[in-house]
């Protein structure tokens, strides 16, 4: 796998570029969004809780980032009419994405496949793979505008290779790097556009706090640490990365 975790950014290295962020309100999303404004991109935020977003825009202004916006979705529950009016607007008030951050994502249940819930099975599909797949549909044209785009989606250790109990969500990582594949095929040779995964690795999130509630939170990178890799995949230095597969930190079990 690839790392760049000793990337040092340029101040201005998104200058001028427009990034969405999903899952914007917490974590992961929440640092990377200020991580890209902070080098200089017009930052979408995109996430279900309205508060939570406002808080991360107020943060972005405060530390002199451009003005963000705010794009409140449920993931869960969105249709592909949904993200068709979200493209509509954006081609009104943007004309173009240079971004896309695909970081939202639900763990579901830790429990062995014959077990698991076929109703949390769905919502942990829907949340971390459909949505995606359907938002990327809606918006693939905003990145073909961009003469530097950039498609990211977060996957995980056990959409690499498969560990016991992690079902839907190890599943709809699986089916993450699959889309990878085949959008970064598709792209390399018709527009700018590059797609590429990122595993984050064991990071102090909430939803590492579910997956290991007994593990002390202290010994984990925060969420700002992994930062290097993110600002380079969303940056011109990541031009020829194509269908890639990146780790945020040195490879551990996540």
């Amino acid at each position: 796998m690839l790392c760049k975790i000793d990337y040092q950014a340029p101040k201005d290295l998104l200058k001028d570029r427009i990034i969405m962020v999903t899952g914007a309100s917490d974590g992961i999303g929440r640092a990377a969004a200020k991580a890209y404004a902070a080098h200089g991109a017009t930052v979408i935020l995109v996430g279900r809780t309205i508060k939570k977003l406002e808080e991360v825009y107020d943060e972005i202004e405060e530390a002199g980032g451009a003005q963000p916006a705010i794009f409140p979705i449920n993931f869960e529950t969105a249709t592909y009419k949904d993200y068709g009016e979200m493209a509509e607007l954006l081609v009104k008030e943007f004309g173009r994405l240079d971004g896309l951050l695909h970081n939202a994502g639900i763990l579901g249940s830790l429990t062995p496949v014959d077990a698991y819930n076929p109703q949390q099975w769905e919502q942990v599909m829907q949340v971390n793979f459909n949505s995606a797949l359907l938002m990327t549909q809606a918006l693939l044209s905003l990145l073909q505008e961009s003469r530097d785009a950039r498609l990211l989606f977060t996957s995980s250790s056990v959409g690499r290779k498969g560990r016991a109990f992690w079902g839907a969500y190890s599943i709809s990582k699986f089916a993450t790097e699959g889309l990878v594949e085949i959008l970064a095929d598709e792209q390399e040779n018709l527009s700018s556009v590059r797609v590429n995964s990122i595993n984050p690795g064991a990071t102090r999130t909430g939803m590492r706090q579910l997956a290991y509630p007994g593990e002390n939170p202290a010994t984990l990178r925060t969420p700002e640490e992994i930062m290097p890799t993110y600002l380079y995949l969303m940056g011109p230095d990541s031009k020829g990365d194509n269908g890639l597969k990146f780790d945020a930190q040195p490879p551990k079990t996540d």
